[in-house]
């Protein structure tokens, strides 16, 4: 198994999903990917459940702020990149165009973090690990295993990213459509596409992609569910099969059988 006691800078460390009702959340992400949960109440009127596969942490969701709700900000899956110095990217961020949603703010003694918006639209979170470092398991069934960014602007994104994690950024030779792999030493971490006009009003977004034993199996139990499919189960030469759904609540989501 893949798992994790701490996670390098500039790599995925966790994922959060926010929701407007996190007990059915809980029940459908539960039966899709084998989950088990844990509530902490960290505030009045705040629950932060953490999300298990086998034992091993993979991410968590909390409800929806009344502020977010009331902007219209529908539900949706979150990722946090680890950082050694979240003041110094903080400054980097405004600096390579970017801003920041959420300036550097403490969480207990689990870490800090900051939201960010890259120069095209797409939102990213960055965590600066204390007691809590992020995900014990990755790249398994039932655990993150890629994360894509979706933007209007490659070149501007790609620009953006590098500056701020040092990443690399390579063409990938793996499909003939136009596709970018963010790199971190000899091995890939993440991937970029452009928005296409056939794609309809896709916001800038960085896509998660879960890994699973089926990905028909996930189809149909999200279906069945009453989640709706918005790229039905597909192959990818070379790489695997792949589905993107929308849970009952609206947040988007992948699943991946990789070959």
């Amino acid at each position: 198994m893949a798992e994790f006691a701490a996670h390098a800078p500039g790599t995925f460390c966790w994922v959060e999903l926010t929701t407007s009702d996190p007990e059915a959340a809980k029940r459908f992400y539960s039966e899709l990917f084998d989950w088990t949960h844990h509530d902490d109440p960290v505030a009045p009127g705040l629950v932060y459940t953490m999300l298990f596969r086998g034992g091993k942490s993979v991410g968590a969701l909390h409800k929806q702020r009344s502020e977010e709700t009331d902007q219209g900000v529908p539900p949706h899956w979150s990722a946090y990149v680890s950082v050694a110095d979240l003041e110094a990217s903080a400054v980097r961020v405004s600096a390579l165009g970017g801003r920041l949603l959420a300036p550097p703010l403490d969480v207990m003694n689990f870490g800090r973090m900051a939201v960010l918006q890259d120069p095209t639209g797409a939102v990213l979170s960055l965590w600066q690990p204390g007691q809590h470092h992020g995900a014990q398991l990755k790249d398994e069934p039932g655990s993150l295993c890629w994360a894509e960014l979706m933007t209007p602007d490659t070149g501007r994104a790609r620009d953006f990213y590098c500056g701020l994690f040092d990443w690399g950024a390579k063409k990938s030779d793996l499909t003939e459509m136009e596709y970018t792999e963010f790199t971190q030493g000899e091995g890939s971490l993440a991937g970029m596409m452009p928005i296409t006009p056939d794609m309809g009003p896709v916001p800038p977004n960085w896509m998660l992609y879960f890994a699973t034993a089926s990905v028909d199996r996930v189809a149909e139990t999200a279906q069945r569910l009453g989640g709706r499919l918005i790229v039905p189960p597909r192959d990818i030469p070379k790489v695997g099969r792949f589905t993107v759904a929308q849970d009952p609540q609206g947040a988007v989501f992948a699943a991946i059988t990789l070959g």
